[in-house]
This record gives structure tokens, C-alpha cells and sequence, in this order.
């Protein structure tokens, strides 16, 4: 070999071989999906609802470390195509496997077979979900997620069991959550757009009259967080269906913003 000739690397936006930082988050990702799991189990078995509580705060921890992963990967430069297919796999076990069993646990139960077909429904779109984006390869904008991201279903599911040991409304609230579990899992496949936090640069300066909202929601997430979680995930969740619709009434501004909405539909993300 001559000397002047150098192996190079491979340069693109991803890379092969393992990152040990973004994987540990993923790995806590999964460890708190497990144990979710877990606890829907044992309440299962006692019957103690509180044990349901505890699995979706559990979920919604697992929610919270899934978007460090990412987002520390992207800010170290730690890309790598190990990482994304293992941040997958431990979202179709946290996202996927854990809400359904928690539902079934919880009360599903008690149908029979449509019981357990339901739950089984929310997971097959869920995976279903995750790997239309790990097919998609062609990714320029990360404005808009392209259906129901995976962690925000989850989220919608666990905040209805994560109400449900302060109420009384566990005989009608397991009809509800079948539906749930059908509208999420048909929202997760679908084409709506749902609008990505991932471009919230933390590091920016911003003034000091921000603080006055965030407090405002840590006030309200202290007050009463079960009913504040329901009604993010409620909000979050009809945003697509509402926005698409929005878009569909409102009059159109000529051929040239017709073609720019086409544009930006092609180059909205696929996420998990």
C-alpha cells in the first residue's frame, strides 16, 4: 500500500458500531417499560389499582428518557444505525407491549377473546409505526411527525389508567379504553401530521417572562396531574385529525401555496 493512501472512514449522517451514552439512555428506556410492566402484573394478581398508577408514571418516565436518547445522540454527534434500530426495539417493547398489557391487566381481562384482540390491534400499529420509519430514508424536515408518534399513543393510554384509581369510573372506563386503543392505534398508521418538539434548541436565551407559563403547568401538574396529563394527551392526540381538517376548510391562497403545502407534506418525518 502506498503511503500516501489512507483508509477514510465512512461520512454520512449515520454510522455503524455502538455509542455507549445515547444507548444507556435507550437501555433505561426499556428498563422502565419492563418494569411497567411488572407492576401492571402484581396489581393484576392483588387487585390493587394503585399499582396501575405507579406503571404509568413509569410509562411516562420511560417517555421523557426516550426523547434524551436522541437528543443527545444528535447534539455529541453520536448518530449511529445501531442506535436508531435499538431505540426502535425498546420502543416497541415501552410503547408497544407495555400499554397493552397494562389495559389488559387492568380490565380487558375480563371479555374474553376481544379482551386481548384489542390490545393486540394497538400493538401491531404500533409496530407497524416503527417500521414505516425505519424503511423511510429519504428525511429532510423535522417539523411534523407523519401519524401519532409511538410515545405520545402510550402516553394517551397510560394517562387514562393513570385517572383511572382516583375514580369511580372503572365499569364504564374499560369500553373506553378499548376505543382507545382502536382510535390510538389507528391514529399511530395514519397520514395525520402531528407537530415535533424535537427543534426546541434548549440552550437558546429566551425571556425571563417564559418562566411565567412553565410555572404555571408545574402548578397545575402539582395540583392535580392525573387530570392534567389526561388533558394533554386528549389535546395532543385530536391535534392531527383537527389541523388536517383545518386545512381542508380553509380557502386556498392560489396555486403557489398549494405547491408549498405539497413541498412541505413531502419532506415531514416519519418518527417512531
Amino acid at each position: 500500500m502506498s503511503p500516501k493512501t489512507k483508509t477514510k472512514r465512512p461520512h454520512g449522517p449515520l454510522r455503524r458500531g455502538v455509542y455507549l451514552l445515547p444507548s444507556l439512555f435507550t437501555i433505561g428506556n426499556m428498563l422502565l417499560g419492563f418494569y411497567a410492566i411488572i407492576c401492571g402484573f402484581r396489581g393484576y394478581v392483588s387487585g390493587d389499582d394503585s399499582l396501575f398508577l405507579r406503571a404509568a408514571v413509569l410509562v411516562f418516565a420511560a417517555g421523557v428518557v426516550d426523547g434524551l436518547d436522541g437528543r443527545i445522540a444528535r447534539m455529541v454527534g453520536m448518530e449511529s444505525e445501531f442506535g436508531r434500530e435499538y431505540d426502535s426495539m425498546a420502543d416497541a417493547v415501552t410503547f408497544g407491549m407495555t400499554p397493552a398489557l397494562l389495559c389488559y391487566f387492568w380490565g380487558l381481562h375480563e371479555f374474553g377473546r376481544v379482551g386481548w384482540l384489542v390490545p393486540l390491534f394497538y400493538l401491531i400499529c404500533c409496530l407497524t409505526r416503527l417500521a414505516r420509519f425505519n424503511v423511510q430514508t429519504q428525511v429532510l424536515d423535522h417539523r411534523d411527525f407523519v401519524g401519532l408518534p409511538t410515545p405520545a399513543a402510550a402516553g394517551a393510554i397510560c394517562a387514562l389508567l393513570f385517572f383511572a384509581p382516583e375514580s369511580d369510573w372503572k365499569p364504564y372506563g374499560v369500553g373506553l379504553l378499548m376505543a382507545a386503543l382502536v382510535l390510538l392505534g389507528s391514529l399511530m398508521v395514519s397520514t395525520f401530521r402531528y407537530k415535533s418538539f424535537k427543534k426546541i434548541d434548549l440552550k437558546q436565551r429566551r425571556s425571563y417572562r417564559t418562566l411565567i407559563p412553565v410555572a404555571a403547568v408545574v402548578l397545575v401538574t402539582a395540583v392535580h396531574p392525573p387530570a392534567f396529563f389526561l388533558a394533554v394527551a386528549v389535546i395532543y392526540t385530536v391535534s392531527g385529525p383537527l389541523g388536517w381538517a383545518w386545512g381542508r376548510l380553509r380557502p386556498k391562497q392560489g396555486d403557489g401555496a398549494a405547491d408549498g403545502e405539497g413541498d412541505e407534506t413531502a419532506t415531514t418525518e416519519v418518527a417512531p
